[in-house]
């Protein structure tokens, strides 16, 4: 992946905890989206090393936040290959930038060395969905999957409640605004009395 060489100790075993959270379907399912929604590119074979190296430079990830918005306007300006190291951040660099933009929180963000190194792929897993359906929210962008993972603009999370279960509920205390059970004042003294020494 880069040119690092293996890990050992805790070092190794953190990875080996990131390297479990990369999911295989996660990444067809993001194949598909992003083919779907660029067009004219191609696939990676499946796996996780080739999922990588095909974002590593960052031209697919120009292409997609550039196809999220109207032809034309896109944030990326050059979406060109290259085989140089620093091109292939900057690009990789112009994407997160662009998808902060759109309205990716910076908390849900990969870093780039988390792509370039394949260090954090789970991590890249997550931003991208994370556009997905940010974009299928926005309706810039099409949807290819399971159509429950995003939700749609028009759900709502409307519930009926009858006169008595309304009035039923102004009757209950939160557990928010604090209880009195379990506490006493048993075996307290008054305060600014001196402690009794015998």
């Amino acid at each position: 992946m880069a040119n690092r060489g293996p890990a050992y100790g805790l070092s190794w075993e953190v990875q080996q905890r990131i390297d479990k959270q990369y999911d295989p379907e996660l990444e067809q399912i993001l194949t598909q989206w992003i083919l779907a929604q660029c067009g004219g590119i191609q696939p990676p074979e499946p796996g996780k090393e080739k999922f990588q190296e095909w974002l590593k430079d960052g031209t697919v990830l120009g292409k997609l936040i550039n196809s999220l918005y109207p032809k034309g306007q896109g944030p990326v300006a050059n979406t060109e290959p290259s085989n140089k190291a620093f091109k292939q951040m900057e690009q990789i660099s112009q994407f997160l930038r662009a998808a902060e933009q759109y309205g990716i929180a910076p908390t849900d963000i990969f870093q780039t060395v988390d792509l370039w190194e394949g260090k954090n792929m789970a991590c890249v897993q997550r931003t991208l969905m994370n556009l997905g359906g940010l974009a299928v929210t926005k309706q810039d962008g099409l949807f290819v999957g399971d159509p429950n993972w995003f939700p749609k603009k028009s759900q709502e999370n409307r519930r009926d409640f009858s006169k008595d279960k309304l009035k039923e509920g102004q009757n209950v205390i939160g557990l928010q605004m604090g209880t009195n059970r379990g506490a006493s004042q048993a075996g307290m003294t008054g305060y600014g009395m001196p402690r009794q020494i015998l």
